[in-house]
């Protein structure tokens, strides 16, 4: 939907789970010689600020990275990307997935982006114009057309906003056609766990239909009043060894902190 706006949820609770296991993902892959490909269906605008007003009206950030930033080692890529972001924009910036991407692969690599909307995709491809391929495109669309790419060693990350019932239904179906053609790669797929249980479906159909889907959970309480938000999935298709030890060290944090 294109009045869906991340800047408000930058750095939350969900960012910090998807991002973290993201980063542990692209690194430990980015450490054998071949190079990758990395596919994002709904990039957004790449680099955010935490210290906006609308980042302060939601306090989304400040009870995600702002409390668990502390629970991940200097070393581990999640910390390094955020510090690498940092210093390069200032220490209230956050980086979306694509900069995530942008500072743990090489330039060997190869990035490919969709965003629709048109101010987050002018965004984007300001911070990103010259490290990667960007589209103002459908990333549905976007990734059946380019699977299986080349390399056909790498990652596709699907994050739509949830805004609408269809987003879940559409998923199933779009990560099969995926797989169908590219059955290499490694299809991440993140979802909000919600008060109505709305990805139940869809995770149920996701587990019918590739048996070996991985599915990473973490729940935590609701930020405020009225907030839907009870917790953070990741569905991953041919997930890397150790990546389910790793998402556990990811649940463990959040765990810490907000229990």
């Amino acid at each position: 939907m294109l009045s869906y706006q991340h800047m408000y949820h930058a750095g939350n609770l969900g960012d910090v789970h998807k991002h973290a296991i993201l980063a542990w993902v692209l690194d430990y892959l980015a450490n054998k010689d071949k190079p990758l490909s990395y596919i994002e269906t709904h990039a957004g605008r790449g680099l955010y600020r935490l210290d906006t007003e609308a980042a302060r009206k939601t306090g989304e950030a400040a009870a995600g990275i702002g409390r668990l930033e502390q629970g991940f080692d200097p070393v581990h890529p999640y910390r390094r990307a955020i510090d690498m972001v940092r210093a390069a924009h200032g220490i209230a910036s956050y980086p979306g997935s694509p900069l995530i991407a942008a500072h743990l692969l090489r330039h060997s690599d190869r990035m490919t982006l969709a965003e629709l909307h048109p101010q987050e995709h002018a965004a984007l491809l300001a911070i990103l114009g010259r490290r990667a391929t960007i589209h103002r495109r459908d990333g549905l669309e976007l990734g059946l057309a380019i699977c299986p790419p080349m390399p056909r060693r790498g990652v596709l990350l699907v994050d739509p906003s949830y805004e609408v019932k269809m987003d879940y239904e559409q998923m199933p179906a779009f990560l099969h056609a995926v797989r169908r053609k590219w059955n290499v790669g490694v299809q991440m797929l993140w979802y909000p766990i919600l008060t109505s249980e709305l990805h139940a479906p869809m995770t149920d159909r996701l587990r019918a239909d590739h048996p070996d889907i991985a599915l990473f959970e973490v729940r935590f309480p609701p930020i405020r009043d009225a907030h839907r938000m009870t917790g953070s999935g990741l569905a991953v298709i041919n997930a890397p060894f150790g990546m389910a030890d790793e998402a556990a060290r990811v649940e463990a944090v959040i765990r810490q902190i907000t229990a």
